[in-house]
Protein backbone atom coordinates (compact mmCIF):
# COMPACT_ATOMS: atom_id res chain seq x y z
CA UNK A 1 0.00 0.00 0.00
CA UNK A 2 2.97 2.25 0.88
CA UNK A 3 4.43 1.69 -2.55
CA UNK A 4 0.61 2.59 -4.36
CA UNK A 5 1.00 6.17 -2.43
CA UNK A 6 4.25 6.98 -3.22
CA UNK A 7 3.29 6.19 -7.20
CA UNK A 8 0.00 8.13 -6.96
CA UNK A 9 1.97 11.29 -5.45
CA UNK A 10 4.56 11.09 -7.52
CA UNK A 11 2.33 11.07 -10.54
CA UNK A 12 -0.04 13.89 -9.05
CA UNK A 13 3.46 15.66 -8.09
CA UNK A 14 4.16 15.58 -12.28
CA UNK A 15 1.32 16.27 -13.43
CA UNK A 16 0.62 19.50 -11.46
CA UNK A 17 4.27 20.13 -12.23
CA UNK A 18 3.93 20.27 -16.10
CA UNK A 19 0.64 22.27 -15.72
CA UNK A 20 2.07 25.12 -13.95
CA UNK A 21 5.30 25.28 -16.74
CA UNK A 22 2.91 24.24 -19.60
CA UNK A 23 0.74 26.42 -21.05
CA UNK A 24 -2.17 24.55 -23.41
CA UNK A 25 -3.32 27.64 -24.84
CA UNK A 26 -1.90 29.90 -26.95
CA UNK A 27 -3.57 33.35 -28.78
CA UNK A 28 -2.73 34.52 -32.13
CA UNK A 29 -3.36 36.89 -34.48
CA UNK A 30 -2.22 37.86 -37.79
CA UNK A 31 -1.49 41.39 -38.45
CA UNK A 32 -2.85 40.84 -42.42
CA UNK A 33 -6.34 39.93 -41.00
CA UNK A 34 -8.47 42.70 -39.86
CA UNK A 35 -8.82 42.49 -35.36
CA UNK A 36 -12.31 43.11 -34.12
CA UNK A 37 -11.58 44.42 -30.47
CA UNK A 38 -12.51 41.81 -27.86
CA UNK A 39 -12.30 38.81 -30.58
CA UNK A 40 -9.25 36.72 -30.68
CA UNK A 41 -8.83 35.35 -34.19
CA UNK A 42 -7.62 31.79 -33.17
CA UNK A 43 -5.85 29.95 -30.07
CA UNK A 44 -4.17 27.17 -29.98
CA UNK A 45 -4.14 23.69 -28.17
CA UNK A 46 -1.63 21.98 -27.52
CA UNK A 47 -2.18 18.60 -28.10
CA UNK A 48 1.33 17.23 -27.54
CA UNK A 49 2.93 16.11 -31.32
CA UNK A 50 0.46 18.29 -32.59
CA UNK A 51 -1.84 21.54 -31.84
CA UNK A 52 -5.26 22.22 -32.59
CA UNK A 53 -6.03 25.78 -33.74
CA UNK A 54 -9.41 27.24 -33.29
CA UNK A 55 -10.34 30.49 -35.43
CA UNK A 56 -13.03 32.66 -34.85
CA UNK A 57 -15.83 33.01 -37.89
CA UNK A 58 -13.97 35.23 -40.53
CA UNK A 59 -15.73 37.16 -42.98
CA UNK A 60 -14.61 38.86 -46.11
CA UNK A 61 -12.73 42.23 -44.87
CA UNK A 62 -8.89 43.10 -45.58
CA UNK A 63 -6.21 44.04 -42.99
CA UNK A 64 -7.60 47.41 -42.93
CA UNK A 65 -11.73 46.33 -42.47
CA UNK A 66 -12.67 46.97 -46.06
CA UNK A 67 -15.41 44.35 -47.55
CA UNK A 68 -13.59 42.63 -50.45
CA UNK A 69 -16.25 41.38 -53.28
CA UNK A 70 -19.85 41.84 -53.97
CA UNK A 71 -20.28 38.13 -54.45
CA UNK A 72 -19.95 34.85 -52.66
CA UNK A 73 -17.17 33.67 -54.94
CA UNK A 74 -15.32 36.97 -54.29
CA UNK A 75 -15.93 36.99 -50.64
CA UNK A 76 -14.57 33.30 -50.00
CA UNK A 77 -11.53 33.98 -51.35
CA UNK A 78 -10.48 36.52 -49.24
CA UNK A 79 -12.13 34.54 -46.39
CA UNK A 80 -9.95 31.96 -47.64
CA UNK A 81 -7.10 34.32 -47.75
CA UNK A 82 -7.27 35.56 -43.78
CA UNK A 83 -7.56 32.30 -42.98
CA UNK A 84 -4.46 31.34 -44.54
CA UNK A 85 -2.83 34.24 -42.66
CA UNK A 86 -3.88 33.15 -39.29
CA UNK A 87 -2.96 29.30 -39.90
CA UNK A 88 0.48 30.64 -41.52
CA UNK A 89 0.93 32.43 -37.63
CA UNK A 90 1.41 28.43 -36.38
CA UNK A 91 3.52 27.49 -39.58
CA UNK A 92 -0.02 26.33 -41.12
CA UNK A 93 -1.67 26.04 -44.14
CA UNK A 94 -5.43 25.44 -45.23
CA UNK A 95 -4.42 21.59 -45.79
CA UNK A 96 -4.13 21.42 -41.82
CA UNK A 97 -8.23 22.41 -41.89
CA UNK A 98 -10.38 19.33 -40.01
CA UNK A 99 -13.17 21.11 -39.52
CA UNK A 100 -15.36 23.97 -41.47
CA UNK A 101 -18.55 25.58 -40.46
CA UNK A 102 -20.00 27.69 -43.32
CA UNK A 103 -22.61 30.19 -42.96
CA UNK A 104 -24.42 31.80 -46.10
CA UNK A 105 -26.95 34.18 -47.04
CA UNK A 106 -28.17 32.17 -49.78
CA UNK A 107 -27.18 28.36 -50.06
CA UNK A 108 -27.97 28.40 -53.41
CA UNK A 109 -24.96 29.75 -53.58
CA UNK A 110 -22.83 26.54 -52.20
CA UNK A 111 -20.98 25.89 -55.27
CA UNK A 112 -19.31 29.27 -55.60
CA UNK A 113 -17.98 28.52 -52.16
CA UNK A 114 -16.63 24.99 -52.94
CA UNK A 115 -14.77 26.28 -55.81
CA UNK A 116 -13.05 28.42 -54.09
CA UNK A 117 -12.54 26.23 -50.76
CA UNK A 118 -11.39 23.60 -52.90
CA UNK A 119 -8.22 25.52 -53.62
CA UNK A 120 -7.19 25.90 -50.06
CA UNK A 121 -7.89 22.70 -48.65
CA UNK A 122 -6.99 19.01 -48.38
CA UNK A 123 -9.30 17.78 -51.30
CA UNK A 124 -7.89 13.60 -50.95
CA UNK A 125 -9.66 14.14 -47.26
CA UNK A 126 -11.68 16.98 -47.18
CA UNK A 127 -12.73 18.93 -43.77
CA UNK A 128 -15.62 17.90 -42.04
CA UNK A 129 -18.20 20.83 -42.32
CA UNK A 130 -21.70 22.09 -41.62
CA UNK A 131 -23.36 24.52 -43.67
CA UNK A 132 -25.86 26.45 -42.36
CA UNK A 133 -28.26 29.43 -44.49
CA UNK A 134 -29.06 32.30 -42.59
CA UNK A 135 -30.77 34.96 -42.75
CA UNK A 136 -28.21 38.08 -42.36
CA UNK A 137 -24.61 38.01 -41.36
CA UNK A 138 -23.34 40.52 -39.03
CA UNK A 139 -23.68 43.51 -41.89
CA UNK A 140 -26.01 43.08 -44.90
CA UNK A 141 -23.39 43.21 -47.65
CA UNK A 142 -21.27 40.46 -45.85
CA UNK A 143 -23.00 36.74 -48.09
CA UNK A 144 -20.83 34.50 -45.76
CA UNK A 145 -18.50 33.94 -42.51
CA UNK A 146 -16.66 30.64 -42.07
CA UNK A 147 -15.08 29.32 -39.24
CA UNK A 148 -12.04 26.93 -39.18
CA UNK A 149 -10.16 24.12 -36.94
CA UNK A 150 -6.87 23.09 -37.90
CA UNK A 151 -4.47 20.49 -36.43
CA UNK A 152 -0.89 21.16 -37.05
CA UNK A 153 2.14 18.95 -36.06
CA UNK A 154 4.62 20.28 -33.24
CA UNK A 155 7.82 21.38 -34.34
CA UNK A 156 10.34 19.49 -31.75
Amino acid sequence: MTKFLVLISTVIFQLSFSQKTMNPLEYKSSPEVFSIPGLSQSVSIDCGTSKMILLSGQVPLDSKGNLVGNNVEEQTQQIFKNIENILKEYGGTGKDIVKLGIFLTDISKTPYFRKVRDEYINIQNPPVSNLVEVTQLFRNDVLIEVEATAVIKNKR
